[in-house]
């Protein structure tokens, strides 16, 4: 079983992925929709800055996070004159970072879906009267239901396994920052194996159940253009 302070740790991860993921599908989806219809020189470097977590080190990109969060920046002092409470080492703080790392794995299977739809069905519908929110109600989100499923499991599981950036960005608060991949590692460096091996056991668990649902919605996909093109 695990330590009550681990389950704390596990509980806030589980939290920190399900906010996180719910704001990258509301940023994500615009944004694929964008990279979809624009073919610009702003649209390639819109396509650089969200891919650039992909390759920058994690804590690379925590650092200049709390630098942007700390309370002497703009963003800072508007946080707390909002809210009260500083940006940097809390909770709301790990979801923005969360948000900046994950994007490029919620965006990229929602630009891959929206592409796929073919033009041909808009173009369909649009003949048949359909409105553009009709359009975008019965044609659009149930071709992209995949798409989105995908997304969704791709930023959630990316988000359990952060470290270096809510290591820069929060350090270790219990209940307020100290996430599990925070938890295991003070548990290895402090010699404590067994502790580190049941709360790594969890975390094996949840990310290669969460794979499977990513190729069990990709087996379906294919499957579902087979059988509309057979």
């Amino acid at each position: 079983m695990l330590a009550a302070s681990d389950w704390q740790a596990l509980w806030l991860t589980l939290r920190l992925a399900a906010l996180s993921t719910a704001l990258l599908l509301l940023i994500g989806l615009p944004l694929a929709a964008w990279r979809v219809r624009k073919q610009t020189r702003l649209r390639k470097l819109l396509d650089a800055l969200i891919a650039l977590p992909l390759v920058l080190p994690p804590t690379v990109l925590g650092f200049y996070l709390l630098v942007l969060f700390a309370p002497d920046t703009a963003l800072g002092r508007g946080w707390i004159a909002l809210t009260g409470q500083q940006l940097a080492f809390s909770f709301s703080g790990l979801v923005l970072g969360s948000v900046v790392y994950s994007l490029p794995f919620v965006v990229q299977p929602l630009t891959v879906a929206l592409r796929e739809i073919p033009a041909s069905l808009l173009e369909a519908a649009a003949s048949l009267g359909a409105s553009r929110f009709e359009r975008l109600l019965r044609v659009v989100l149930p071709l992209l239901r995949r798409g989105v499923l995908v997304a969704a499991t791709l930023g959630f599981a990316h988000t359990l396994g952060e470290f270096g950036v809510v290591l820069m960005l929060g350090g270790s608060i219990p209940g307020e920052t100290q996430v599990a991949s925070i938890a295991l590692f003070q548990h290895v460096e402090a010699l404590r194996y067994a502790e580190a091996h049941r709360l790594a056991a969890w975390l094996l668990g949840l990310s290669f159940g969460l794979l499977l649902v990513v190729y069990g919605f990709g087996d379906a996909g294919k499957r579902g253009r087979t059988a509309m093109t057979g």
